[in-house]
């Protein structure tokens, strides 16, 4: 019964709303055979320098890539929402690089490595799918690191929460919105490469500021325009092009 409860609709909706696939296509990847399993919060379900033979697609719940120090303290470098392929990148580079980690009981859906390849020798359409999804998150790592990197915690923290809310589709520019965002204050400091301490004050700062509020779990944005100042944050990274120019089409474009 478990098993039967999740299917590959999430991943599939990830995948076409940056590309055009066509309703075969669509349907090859729902084909593609998949075990869910349930993880409990903060596993470690693939660990790094782990040889994996599938991929892993998030259903339910949120997972954290993290890369981890010699004396054990840990950076968190991406979220994996539910429709994600944590990685996907692992159908050509099996050995893990970095661990992946439930942030919270989470289900995923395991693909085999064998089945991805082989839809995507058969679809080549399904194969700019998965490769413009691995663009992606390139670019959004790009932008963690230049978040770290560059702004102070308050601008942080900011765009970490706007990019939250526009990958969970909760954006409502022109009001004020809430969003769940299952994560503690010790886990937002392993993004951001800060204490709980110091995540706890911006947080508190950011409230005084009448931007945002971060409750059990629950953002309240309430002022989405101070938000994106405050963390100098454009939507742009997080998206992609589904009709670009025809000579870097690996297929030709769907009519």
């Amino acid at each position: 019964m478990f098993q039967r409860q999740f299917n590959l609709h999430p991943f599939l909706e990830r995948l076409t709303s940056r590309s055009r696939l066509s309703e075969g296509e669509k349907q090859a990847i729902l084909d593609l055979p998949a075990h869910a399993s349930q993880v409990a919060p903060n596993i470690d379900f693939v660990r790094l320098d782990h040889t994996t033979d599938h991929a892993c697609i998030v259903v339910q719940g949120l997972v954290g890539r993290f890369e981890q120090t010699f004396d054990g303290n840990r950076q968190i470098t991406a979220l994996h929402l539910p429709g994600d392929a944590a990685d996907l990148h692992s159908v050509v580079q099996p050995k893990a690089r970095s661990a992946l980690h439930t942030l919270t009981t989470t289900t995923i859906l395991r693909v085999p490595h064998a089945a991805l390849r082989s839809v995507a020798a058969n679809h080549p359409a399904v194969a700019e799918a998965f490769w413009r999804d691995c663009v992606i998150d390139a670019a959004i790592l790009s932008q963690w690191v230049v978040n770290v990197g560059r702004r102070d915690a308050r601008g942080r923290v900011a765009h970490l929460v706007c990019e939250m809310a526009v990958r969970y589709k909760a954006v409502r520019p022109e009001q004020e919105f809430f969003f769940d965002f299952p994560v503690t204050q010790a886990q937002i400091g392993d993004m951001m490469g800060l204490t709980p301490v110091h995540i706890n004050r911006v947080l508190k700062a950011l409230r005084e500021e009448e931007l945002l509020t971060l409750s059990k779990s629950r953002v309240h944005v309430m002022n989405w325009t101070g938000l994106k100042y405050a963390g100098e944050f454009t939507a742009e990274y997080l998206q992609a092009d589904t009709g670009p120019e025809e000579s870097l089409r690996l297929v030709a474009p769907h009519r």
